[in-house]
């Protein structure tokens, strides 16, 4: 179970590895990472701006009254005003690392949508190179355009159908708050593994159940995978490059530890 958990970890370290032995695949990067670019800096410009702010505002509330309340206590607890001081700080910091996470989700969600078609180019050569075979199932533009919403339109009710189970759970006591984390955290990843393994569930024209289904069957190995490239895409401004690196390695991952499974080598009976 560890030993999956780590080699799932570690593939956008070897999709590094892929490219450098594939130096032409990165034409299909450029595009891409143009997209991510102009969408990042928007993105950032606005939405760190308003953390900032809300951040300051909200430390300058916890620490004021803390502080108020210290006050009343008798003199030889006045130290406590440090301490006040410091979690209005830590407060402060939780949120705008909460912020960082959420805009690299969004840079994800609209990043990949943007550069579906240089991605699914670059998904398909990594196949092609990785298994030999190639196979897409052709349906038409308008009903490729009508799945493409339809998937991001499940995965939204997806999130939605779970956030109040996580809201409630999280007013439990004891150990409500941390279930509710865990969940929040294993949906998450769900989100990203859907999306970075897409590229290559989507030209087998997979239902949204069964791409879930490949999520979970893959555990422990997508839940590493999911996480390496949570922490990948939440590092503001190296999320413009390793975006284009985890659909890569998206593909990669389905390559060696799904489709194996999907098509079993021929028995020599």
């Amino acid at each position: 179970m560890p030993i999956d958990f780590i080699r799932g970890a570690s593939y956008p370290f070897r999709a590094v590895r892929f490219f450098s032995h594939h130096p032409k695949l990165l034409q299909y990067l450029a595009i891409p990472l143009g997209v991510n670019v102009v969408l990042g800096g928007l993105l950032y410009t606005f939405s760190l701006r308003w953390a900032w702010r809300t951040a300051g505002t909200g430390y300058t509330w916890v620490s004021t009254s803390l502080i108020g309340l210290i006050d009343r206590l008798p003199p030889w607890l006045q130290w406590l005003d440090y301490g006040a001081n410091f979690l209005g700080g830590l407060l402060g910091l939780i949120f705008i690392a909460a912020v960082f996470i959420a805009v690299g989700l969004l840079l994800v969600q609209f990043g990949v949508i943007l550069g579906a078609p240089w991605y699914g180019q670059l998904s398909e050569k990594i196949e092609k190179l990785r298994t030999s075979r190639l196979e897409i199932i052709e349906v038409g533009i308008i009903r490729d355009i009508g799945r493409a919403i339809l998937f991001e339109l499940k995965k939204l009710a997806l999130v939605l159908a779970i956030a109040p189970l996580l809201f409630g759970i999280n007013f439990l006591p004891g150990i409500g708050s941390v279930l509710s984390s865990l969940g929040g955290l294993a949906v998450t990843l769900t989100i990203i593994c859907l999306d970075f393994f897409d590229a290559a569930l989507e030209r087998r024209r997979f239902t949204f159940r069964q791409k879930l289904r490949q999520v979970y069957q893959a555990l422990p190995g997508s839940a590493g995978f999911g996480l390496v490239c949570l922490g990948l895409i939440s590092l503001p401004l190296l999320n413009l490059v390793t975006i284009p690196l985890c659909v890569a390695s998206g593909t990669l991952f389905v390559c060696d530890r799904l489709l194996p499974k999907l098509n079993p080598p021929a028995s020599d009976d």
